[in-house]
């Protein structure tokens, strides 16, 4: 019960929101952040109509794919290092965090050895922040044009994360600056990038207003992060 409470508390906030800024909410998709949490829960939370979730850690996605029905999205949303990009490529309908050129290559010819092109964002560290993983905007200009020229990559849009902070507000100006960037990078690309993975559970809201399509909620919708000595991943349900 507490689950499907708030997963409806987190729609009329997504709808909310929307509405401010006379937006549909159909045009933000939701992300359910299932990391830490069990393929019973992915589960139970794709019976109430979830059907996008993100992960951050490649050897916990292993598990929990495996044990959840076929018909789900599974999104990376965690730092990709280069030598996992086989299984993030495998396992992956989009992955949300290429922060580099170097791991853009890498995820590029793991995608042509798998005959398949993959769906990406770029991350950008649009804070600043030393210990956030991601492009500077500056550096993004420089390298946008030869990370388009990687065929196997299908760049969707950008990513972001705002800092901390307990008042949401704080976070609009990351959001705009990263609208902003992407609107400078359709200028250079003559085509559309339409999303834009920025806002979690704390943020979201300020970051619709600016014009966030994917919103990453994990303990809005969950509840706290299970520890990792408490987890027990490959439950023996296949959930198929």
């Amino acid at each position: 019960m507490e689950l499907a409470d708030n997963l409806r508390s987190t729609r009329e906030r997504i709808a909310a929101a929307c509405g401010r800024v006379d937006r549909d909410p159909a045009s933000v998709q939701l992300v359910a952040v299932s990391k830490t949490h069990s393929a019973d829960t992915v589960r139970a939370a794709a019976d109430l109509g979830l059907n996008v979730f993100g992960e951050s850690k490649i050897q916990e996605a292993k598990l929990k794919i495996s044990n959840c029905p076929r018909n789900l999205s599974w999104h990376l949303i965690g730092h990709l290092q280069s030598n996992k990009a086989r299984d993030a490529v495998r396992l992956f309908q989009m992955i949300h965090s290429v922060d580099s050129f170097h791991l853009a290559e890498e995820v590029n010819t793991c995608a042509e050895r798998q005959s398949k092109s993959m769906p990406i964002l770029i991350q950008v560290n649009v804070s600043g922040e030393a210990s956030k993983f991601g492009y500077s905007p500056d550096a993004l200009l420089e390298d946008f044009n030869r990370l388009n020229e990687l065929d196997r990559l299908e760049i969707h849009g950008f990513m972001t994360m705002a800092p901390w902070s307990s008042e949401p507000e704080k976070a609009r100006g990351h959001f705009r600056r990263l609208r902003e960037l992407r609107d400078e990078c359709q200028q250079i690309l003559g085509a559309p990038l339409p999303e834009l993975s920025m806002g979690m559970s704390g943020d979201f809201e300020p970051a619709i207003e600016e014009g966030a399509t994917l919103v990453r909620v994990g303990t809005g919708i969950f509840g706290g992060r299970i520890r990792a000595k408490d987890q027990n991943l490959p439950d023996s349900g296949a959930g198929r």
